[in-house]
């Protein structure tokens, strides 16, 4: 698919539009492109394109505005990737390792990622890349099953970055509520289940809690004092914890 050369003259679902749309905006920066061209070009209406460019702004692309005779969008090239060498395969392979961040602290910080990464890609290989994705698919539990609500993953995981007590709305094994301050320590993961290892408040002793059964959680003011990963459990018996490869 060219989004650059000549018009854009057959329709693409929505997701193929916003890749185009990032691209479009990168080749024109630091120029400024009007809604009013950008709907020309895909040949949808301007309140689609305020629309698609929000949804790209909320999930984390720079895109700017300005208002006023001359005004548009634009990309700042600064804080955005260049194309990628990744081919079709590997960015799927990336795919599926964020995939598996799915109920974890980081999920909402995945699918950022993963936006951002196909988004510099040519445009050639971000279809193929999303033809090959389409072909792969995960078993999970079924809809209705119970989980921690969206919201409680995030303040985790700002709870981690920024070293700050969590507040806790937390349901055990036997169904018990239970609020409760922590500090945390590490994340960690078992079978694809995500938990959050902290020093319990309540029981002024390390704990391990299931980030599915934290029902809310509040940031508060107070840093979380240091302590040593040596002061958490080592996890379930015959595992041991060992520290994420980051590169």
């Amino acid at each position: 698919m060219d989004v650059r050369g000549g018009a854009y003259r057959r329709r693409v679902n929505r997701t193929d539009r916003l890749y185009a749309l990032v691209e479009e905006l990168r080749a024109r920066a630091p120029r400024r492109a009007s809604a009013r061209e950008l709907a020309a070009r895909y040949e949808v209406s301007v309140r689609t394109i305020e629309r698609d460019i929000a949804a790209l702004q909320q999930a984390g692309v720079p895109i700017y505005a300005d208002v006023g005779r001359g005004g548009g969008y634009t990309l700042d090239k600064s804080r955005t990737l260049p194309p990628l060498n990744f081919t079709p395969a590997e960015a799927v392979a990336v795919a599926v390792a964020l995939a598996r961040a799915g109920g974890s602290p980081f999920s909402r910080s995945a699918r950022t990622a993963l936006h951002k990464i196909v988004a510099a890609m040519s445009a050639g290989d971000g279809a193929t890349a999303r033809e090959l994705a389409d072909r792969i698919r995960f078993v999970g539990p079924p809809d209705g099953e119970a989980a921690a609500p969206v919201s409680v993953p995030a303040v985790l995981e700002e709870a981690m970055s920024a070293r700050r007590v969590v507040r806790l709305g937390y349901v055990d094994a036997g169904g018990s509520e239970t609020e409760r301050d922590v500090e945390p320590l590490a994340f960690t993961a078992v079978r694809l289940r995500w938990y959050l290892l902290g020093w319990c408040r309540l029981r002024d002793e390390s704990r391990v809690f299931r980030i599915d059964r934290v029902r809310r959680a509040a940031l508060l003011d107070e840093p979380a004092p240091e302590r040593r990963l040596d002061d958490i459990p080592s996890g379930p018996p015959d595992y041991v914890l060992r520290p994420l490869e980051f590169v």
